[in-house]
């Protein structure tokens, strides 16, 4: 396993992370022994970053991992989040806190090493309904009572680490303000074989959200990227390319919809990746994303031991050829020959 700092903050997290997530599903629908049995393997593997929300399986995946590790007496790395909806909107700051503290509880332990809000910031103004969160006005990170408050309060109290947020797209001048603030060091973002915008340029790409170098400005201003679905939903794995059923826990998709063809076709014209040096397609995308030194810890979603050591063994994996890139750079320029 390789290891990367996050910018100031003295963090090393493994390249490879450990996502609680529901695509994959595993720390959400799976068996206990099995949830536990892969965590350990992955501790084994020098996996070290584990990235978790309560969003993931309502609380659920908090409370599998939170008693997966008591079980094996480890203290990994932890992220969490903070879910900003309509009814939190009267006090967003005091949300935070108790939202942390009640995410400290479910992983049974004292601190968080980074507390991310996973709304994405936003100037456009919204109708927050329900259980949506997706998006928080900006003023509603910076202002009075405001989502920065409650994460001054959690460092402050010795409960966070560090902080960070989540990036949608099209939301460059908003995540630019926060990451000026000082106060956020890990964004997690898209970035993808599919949709590079967080990190690399691509003029020629039509229809994907603009992530604006996100990567690049956190980098810049002492912090780092955290990559979530590094496989585009499962779409860049060599079962999607085949179009195969993905695997019982994970989230389903229609393979013959209109845009599940569209994406297996641009998976197919990235393939070269995987076939000229002899990984799957999956191992490409991580060993992609892992070209960027911006880029921290590519977060993977796993719903099989076997899933996660073949992700694991990325680590080792040399960065992609000079001409690799250049001819993905042509497949980008093409719009994947769409």
């Amino acid at each position: 396993m390789q290891y990367r700092r996050i910018g100031e903050t003295g963090l090393e997290l493994s390249v490879i992370g450990f996502g609680c997530g529901g695509n994959a599903g595993l720390m959400i629908r799976g068996d206990a022994r099995e949830q536990t049995r892969v965590v350990a393997r992955a501790l084994e593997l020098g996996i070290n970053y584990f990235d978790n929300s309560p969003d993931y399986g309502n609380c659920v995946a908090e409370s599998n991992l939170g008693r997966a590790l008591k079980e094996l007496g480890a203290r990994p790395l932890l992220n969490s989040k903070v879910e900003i909806r309509a009814e939190n909107l009267g006090d967003i700051a005091g949300h935070v806190v108790a939202s942390t503290e009640a995410s400290l509880k479910r992983l049974g332990v004292e601190r968080l090493d980074v507390m991310q809000i996973h709304n994405g910031p936003t100037s456009k103004p919204l109708a927050m309904e329900g259980k949506y969160y997706a998006q928080l006005p900006l003023e509603q990170f910076t202002g009075p009572g405001g989502a920065m408050e409650g994460v001054r309060r959690l460092l402050h109290d010795g409960k966070i680490r560090h902080a960070g947020f989540i990036c949608r797209g099209g939301d460059g001048v908003e995540t630019r303000e926060l990451l000026d603030s000082g106060l956020f060091h890990l964004v997690n973002t898209p970035f993808t074989l599919f949709n590079p915008t967080a990190g690399y340029a691509a003029p020629g790409l039509k229809g994907v959200k603009d992530f604006g170098g996100v990567i690049n400005r956190a980098r810049e201003r002492g912090g780092g990227a955290a990559i979530y679905s590094p496989l585009a939903s499962g779409f860049l794995t060599d079962d999607a390319l085949r179009g195969d059923n993905r695997h019982p826990l994970a989230r389903a998709y229609d393979m013959n919809s209109e845009s599940s063809i569209r994406l297996r076709k641009q998976a197919a014209a990235v393939a070269f990746l995987a076939r000229e040096n002899g990984i799957s397609l999956a191992q490409a995308a991580f060993r992609f994303i892992l070209t960027h030194p911006g880029v921290i810890v590519g977060l993977g979603g796993f719903s099989t031991l076997e899933q996660m050591e073949e992700i694991a063994r990325v680590a080792d994996m040399p960065p992609f050829s000079a001409g690799d890139m250049t001819r993905l750079a042509a497949v980008w320029a093409s719009n994947f020959g769409l």
